[in-house]
């Protein structure tokens, strides 16, 4: 009834001369003058119309479904020349002005309309098509939006990963230079520990064997002498008492037995020293 109403709406205005409807057509199509474009779609407007106007007619006439394939194949041509449901319902009222049909009371006027609905479906229902594409399309962008957000955030956690990353990566390479300095440092200092400990210990050990050989030189020379003074005591006592010769012969022995602890004594100092 919609549908219907509408015709009825158009059809009150169709009292206008046919070529007023074709002036009100042509205001809306697009310039013509020196435009190739707009002179082929005012033929193709032309050539659609006059299709329409005859499969209308043949409709109104004969019976009314033998003619709704004709509708529906004129609705699908309308929508590949990219027209609307008014332009075609323009076309319908052009072609009710033609046949002189608006004011006729016999079911003409619902038959028409019947025609029209019929032309203007594949419109509809490429206008469905649209709305559920733009259904999916906007889904689809809220989707694509909502991924987009979280590829940001996500790209944005990788970037404080990264910095992250560097930072320490930064720090170990200092750390790993500062050990190698120290290292570097601690060996130098142990080379030198060493080194000084060596000069330390020959020049203590060149000092100790010095020493023993000036001990043992001194000693031996003072016993040395002592030993000549006694024989020179026992040579002179040669004419005294036997007991100055048993004393003396006494103390030779302790002196000769001294030399001999004194050099053992030496010996020994020196191989513990040089081990």
């Amino acid at each position: 009834m919609d549908t219907l109403q509408q015709m009825a709406d158009i059809s009150h205005g169709s009292g206008r001369p046919a070529t007023d409807q074709k002036r009100r057509w042509h205001d809306r199509s697009p310039p013509v003058g020196g435009d190739g474009f707009g002179e082929m779609m005012s033929r193709k407007l032309n050539a659609l119309s006059g299709r329409y106007l005859g499969a209308l007619r043949r409709h109104l006439k004969h019976s009314p479904r033998a003619d709704l394939d004709m509708a529906r194949g004129l609705g699908r041509q309308a929508v590949a020349m990219g027209l609307e449901t008014l332009d075609v319902a323009r076309i319908h009222q052009r072609a009710l002005a033609t046949l002189e049909a608006a004011s006729s009371k016999d079911g003409i006027l619902e038959r028409a309309s019947i025609f029209f609905t019929e032309t203007i479906t594949p419109i509809e229902e490429t206008h469905r098509a649209a709305l559920k594409a733009s259904a999916r399309l906007e889904r689809v962008s809220k989707t694509l939006g909502q991924r987009t957000v979280e590829l940001a955030a996500s790209h944005r956690s990788l970037k404080v990963g990264i910095a992250r990353r560097k930072v320490a990566q930064a720090a170990l390479k200092k750390s790993r230079e500062h050990n190698r300095r120290l290292l570097e440092e601690s060996l130098a200092l142990q080379k030198h520990l060493q080194h000084l400990a060596h000069r330390i210990l020959s020049a203590q050990e060149h000092k100790r064997k010095k020493i023993s050989h000036d001990l043992q030189d001194e000693i031996a020379q003072t016993l040395l002498g002592i030993n000549v003074r006694l024989l020179t005591i026992k040579g002179a006592a040669a004419h005294n008492s036997k007991r100055l010769q048993k004393e003396i012969a006494r103390t030779g022995r302790f002196v000769d037995s001294s030399v001999k602890s004194i050099k053992r004594f030496t010996r020994e100092y020196g191989k513990d020293h040089e081990r």
